[in-house]
């Protein structure tokens, strides 16, 4: 049986967390077979998880859930590993923003079975400069770190099988900030299947970002450290 889990992060987004629910709730409910749409907030300061528990009360296929605030990466590595547990055999993850449109989200689910991860690219953003930016130095940090070619690492779009990922997530450092960058990395370096996309990627639709430039910039010069370190262990162990 094919169970879907969803996996939404959330911190501060009282004004998208109840469209996005109501959005992607309908691809659970399509879904079927015990799937689960799983909504976590990451100890947000303002109504999100009200707002999100309100919603659950008529949504049997929901699960919302809170915890305390340890940033994006580590709120996508709870995530996953309670979807594992929980025995989905796919997890999609996507953001509480609202950039992303639910309807691509089924040319994805067709190619399933084809591949290990297939991954959205965002190759027109209307986030802003510097987020595109952000993406293209990052995409410069990951091959002069590990070596690869990533062709949009860090993208909230991405349905990954849970056998494959199973065998990846143990690799990421407890409560890594930038997680699904390091797996996107891992796929390449492991020549799994990965199948991009492109995708529609909107502004966000409310609220503000809860991370800025000058936020974006202290995290990356972390992650130059520590994917050195990571590289280190992943050839060393090879």
């Amino acid at each position: 049986m094919e169970k879907l889990y969803i996996v939404i992060p959330a911190y501060n987004e009282e004004a998208n967390i109840g469209s996005v629910i109501e959005e992607w709730y309908k691809v659970i409910e399509k879904i079927g077979n015990d799937s689960r749409l799983l909504v976590i907030d990451d100890g947000s300061k303002d109504k999100t998880y009200e707002i999100m528990k309100e919603y659950e009360k008529d949504k049997p296929y929901m699960i919302a859930l809170t915890k305390k605030n340890s940033g994006h990466g580590a709120t996508l590595l709870y995530g996953y590993n309670y979807a594992i547990k929980e025995g989905a055999t796919f997890i999609f993850q996507t953001d509480s923003d609202g950039q992303t449109l639910s309807e691509e989200f089924w040319q994805f689910w067709d190619l399933r079975n084809s591949y290990d991860m297939v991954i959205g690219h965002r190759n027109t953003r209307k986030d802003g400069i510097s987020r595109i930016f952000v993406t293209k130095t990052l995409k410069l940090v990951i091959k002069l770190c590990f070596g690869v070619n990533v062709t949009d690492a860090n993208t909230p779009f991405r349905l990954m099988k849970v056998d494959t990922l199973k065998e990846q997530i143990n690799r990421i450092p407890k409560d890594f900030n930038l997680s699904n960058v390091l797996i996107s990395v891992l796929y390449e370096k492991e020549h799994l299947k990965v199948k991009y996309i492109p995708i529609t990627f909107r502004q966000r639709q409310g609220g503000k970002n809860s991370i800025n430039l000058k936020r974006i910039c202290k995290i990356g010069m972390q992650a130059v450290k520590d994917f050195r370190n990571i590289n280190k262990a992943i050839n060393e162990k090879v």
